[in-house]
C-alpha cells in the first residue's frame, strides 16, 4: 500500500513540475513577443531562419542552439542539432562588428577584454538599448578562480555594433541570433552554450598565439586549457561536458 501511494505521489509530482515548467515558459514566451522589436524580429526572420534550417535538415523552431565564437577572426557560428546524441550542424555564420581589449580571457572590471571560455545564455533582453541582447554567465566558476576580486559582469551578445568588452553584432544578425535562440528557449533547451575563443585552435593557430604571446605563460596555459573541447568539437561535432578543477582550470 505504501509502495502504491508513493508511487502516486511519484507521479503526481512529475505532472506536477512539467506543468509548472509549461507555465513558465508560456510566461517568458508572451514577455518576449509582448516586446515590438521581437515580434518584428519574428515577423522579419523566422521565415529565413526556418529556410536556413531545413536546409541542413534540421526543424523549426530549433531544439538545441550552439553558439561559438572567435575573437580574432570576428565571427560567430550558430550551429544545432535535432536530437541529444546527434551532430550539430552549423546553420550560418555571423560578423561581430567589434572586439574591444586584446586576445587572452577577461580577468578583472574595467579592463574591457571580451571573456574567453565556456558559457551558456543566462538572460534575453528585449528591451535593450542595443536593440536585442543576451546576457552571458560571466563571471563563470574559471573566472572566479583565476581573476581578480573586482571581474565585472554585464557581459551580453547584443545589437548595435559598439562594444567595451561585449560581443556586438549588427542589428540583422543579432535579431537572427536572438530569434534562433529564444525559440529554442521556448523549445525547451535550458541551457544555450556559448564558447569563445581566441581564434580557431588548429595547429597554425596555437602557433601563432605562441609566437605573439611569447613568455605570457598563464595565458597560454590557459588557451591550452581551451583546446581539448575544441578539437574535440572539431572532430565530432558534439559538445565535451564543461568541468574544472579545483583551481578553476577548465579539464573537459
Amino acid at each position: 500500500m505504501f509502495s502504491r501511494v508513493l508511487f502516486i505521489c511519484l507521479v503526481f509530482a512529475s505532472f506536477a513540475t512539467n506543468v509548472l515548467a509549461q507555465d513558465g515558459n508560456r510566461a517568458f514566451s508572451d514577455y518576449q513577443f509582448s516586446s515590438e522589436r521581437v515580434a518584428a524580429a519574428s515577423k522579419k526572420y523566422d521565415d529565413t531562419l526556418r529556410n536556413a534550417f531545413r536546409k541542413k535538415g534540421l526543424a523549426w523552431p530549433p531544439v538545441e542552439i550552439y553558439l561559438r565564437a572567435f575573437k580574432s577572426q570576428n565571427e560567430m557560428e550558430l550551429w544545432a542539432r535535432n536530437e541529444e546524441d546527434a551532430e550539430f550542424q552549423k546553420v550560418k555564420t555571423y560578423r561581430v562588428c567589434a572586439i574591444s581589449g586584446t586576445l587572452g580571457p577577461k580577468r578583472r572590471q574595467g579592463d574591457k577584454q571580451v571573456p574567453e571560455g565556456f558559457y551558456f545564455i543566462d538572460d534575453f533582453n528585449p528591451r535593450s538599448d542595443y536593440h536585442l541582447s543576451m546576457l552571458l554567465n560571466y563571471p563563470n566558476y574559471a573566472d572566479q578562480m583565476q581573476g581578480h576580486d573586482k571581474l565585472g559582469g554585464d557581459i551580453y551578445i547584443h545589437g548595435g555594433c559598439l562594444t567595451v568588452g561585449c560581443l556586438p553584432m549588427n542589428n540583422d544578425g543579432i535579431c537572427e541570433i536572438y530569434m534562433a535562440c529564444l525559440h529554442a528557449k521556448i523549445n525547451g533547451q535550458e541551457y544555450i552554450p556559448v564558447h569563445i575563443y581566441p581564434t580557431r585552435l588548429t595547429a597554425r593557430g596555437v602557433n601563432y598565439l605562441a609566437s605573439e604571446y611569447h613568455g605570457q605563460e598563464r595565458q597560454q596555459q590557459f588557451w591550452a586549457s581551451l583546446r581539448n573541447e575544441y578539437e574535440y568539437f572539431e572532430k565530432n561535432h558534439k559538445l565535451l561536458p564543461v568541468m574544472y578543477s579545483r583551481e578553476g582550470t577548465y579539464i573537459n
